[in-house]
């Protein structure tokens, strides 16, 4: 399937609508639009999760561990099947641009039916405004289609969605086109990430930016941490970024998006900059709780704990005015856990690489709402890459060779011990984000932890951390247990990727 065969067969057999404006697409979904108290839009879809079992490649690259293929004669078929299906029907065409970098911007159209016009509303609040008439990428949304399917043609970089109208997909398709078009042209990475740059005094009350980006899957706190003030004044921090960066091989951090799409679950004033944006009248809701009167109610999960929110930019108070980091000095693999891991440990390199393939993390609605709060390993936090995931993890563990000054965490953001005897100890986010800002300011004194080979802090100020420390909640045996458990389990998933460096492997063992 070729670009220009598509395009072609579309400006001939349908009737376009093209590039309609904000006003003029939440009027074409009127009707499937409850308006908030807060004057916003809000839509219930039927699919409220993402479809990645349903996902497929057409094999024009050798495919990672999970990712499924569609034969390319197969593709071939179903797709002409849709575009005779779209014949004569009135088709929305979005044209957006990628990042707003001219050495990374990539051309988006997205094409869905008329019916679906709240899924192109939503969608032009997440990208740059329109700069060239022949797009780099292209999805074909047809949420109405009898049967849900994904398919890409990575190559050409040509997504087709059907059955489907939940609104994450439109937007990860686009994305996952982005991270491997990156990758295949240039010596860096695409990244499941969030980027923020703090400025700070350090420890000699020195002023100095400090670049973050934090990896972390959806519904581990990677969106909270990527958005919090730190108490700091607000030119402080400068967020740019919630989800997707292209690192690189100097640590340069391009931004994706213009707009920042949230978890509402457990929203409220606690999250102040979130909770702010998500009241104004410029937010679009999906598959929330609004009562009859308009009443918003996060905490309601009657439709789904995974509901969502669109925020523009510019409602978010200390987004910057760039999407782009000038580098990732100091990078976070986020994972939530409830046991033995640390609430934070100090990587060298070889062991960042190692978090970075091991991906742990528990699973939540947003995956797969079935096996919520189970845990889980996806590499790199990213359910997006399409290739050999080893690959992706040599060429970061080259990068982070290159820039020895590009320090790495570990953060959990679970809590501690909460399996052993007593209640244990939940991680706060008034925590993670102190130790966000101590990190910053270089305030932190480590020691090695005993079990791992990683750094783990000798004290955190204001907070007693004698109470996070995990072996304090389990037996000596039950301890000992579990960290060889744990152990086994990281050299068993490394196991899969043949061909990651050794070095990276070992990382582990200590």
């Amino acid at each position: 399937m070729q670009k220009d065969y598509l395009i072609k067969k579309i400006k001939e057999n349908c009737e376009l609508i093209v590039n309609p404006s904000p006003e003029e697409l939440r009027e074409m979904a009127k009707d499937k639009e409850t308006t908030t108290e807060f004057g916003s839009a809000s839509y219930v879809s039927k699919i409220r999760n993402r479809s990645a079992k349903k996902t497929f490649m057409v094999p024009e690259v050798e495919l990672g561990l999970k990712q499924k293929k569609i034969e390319e004669k197969n593709a071939e078929e179903l797709a002409e099947k849709v575009l005779d299906y779209l014949k004569d029907k009135k088709l929305i065409q979005m044209d957006k641009t990628m990042c707003n970098n001219p050495e990374y911007e990539l051309a988006c159209r997205l094409y869905t039916t008329k019916e679906n016009a709240k899924l192109p509303f939503m969608w032009n609040y997440m990208l740059f405004p329109k700069k060239k008439d022949s797009p780099d990428l292209i999805s074909i949304h047809v949420p109405e289609w009898n049967e849900t399917k994904i398919f890409c043609y990575p190559k050409q970089g040509i997504t087709f969605c059907l059955g489907t109208d939940y609104f994450g997909e439109v937007k990860k398709s686009f994305l996952r086109m982005t991270m491997f078009n990156h990758k295949i042209n240039s010596k860096g990475l695409g990244f499941h990430a969030g980027s923020k740059c703090i400025s700070i005094k350090d420890k000699n009350g020195k002023l100095k930016d400090a670049g973050f980006i934090m990896f972390g899957l959806s519904g581990t706190g990677k969106t909270t941490l990527t958005i919090h003030s730190h108490g700091l004044e607000e030119n402080q921090v400068s967020i740019r970024q919630d989800d997707v960066l292209l690192m690189d091989e100097k640590g340069f951090c391009a931004g994706t998006e213009f707009g920042f799409f949230i978890k509402t679950e457990g929203l409220d004033e606690s999250q102040k900059v979130l909770f702010e944006a998500a009241t104004k009248p410029t937010a679009i809701f999906e598959n929330i709780k609004v009562k009859e009167n308009g009443k918003v109610d996060f905490d309601d999960f009657e439709l789904t704990s995974n509901g969502r929110g669109v925020l523009p930019r510019n409602s978010v108070k200390g987004a910057g005015k760039t999407v782009d980091l000038h580098k990732a000095d100091k990078i976070i693999f986020i994972t939530r856990r409830e046991d033995i891991v640390p609430v934070i440990a100090k990587l060298n390199t070889e062991q960042a690489a190692a978090f970075f393939m091991l991906g742990e993390s528990i699973e939540t609605s947003a995956g797969d709402p079935a096996k919520a709060g189970q845990s889980k390993r996806v590499v790199g936090t990213n359910p997006f890459i399409i290739g050999k995931e080893e690959k992706e993890g040599n060429r970061l563990y080259e990068i982070l060779k290159a820039n020895p000054d590009i320090e790495c965490f570990l953060m959990n953001t679970g809590g501690i011990g909460r399996t052993g005897f007593g209640k244990g100890k939940d991680i706060s986010i008034k925590l993670s984000t102190q130790i966000m800002k101590f990190i910053a300011q270089n305030r932190i004194e480590w020691k090695e932890s005993r079990n791992w080979g990683y750094l783990v802090p000798k004290e955190i100020e204001g907070f007693d951390f004698e109470q996070f420390e995990p072996s304090r909640y389990y037996s000596e045996k039950e301890y000992n247990e579990k960290v060889e458990k744990l152990k086994q389990e990281r050299k068993e998933w490394l196991a899969q990727f043949p061909k990651l460096k050794k070095e990276i492997i070992e990382a582990i063992y200590k």
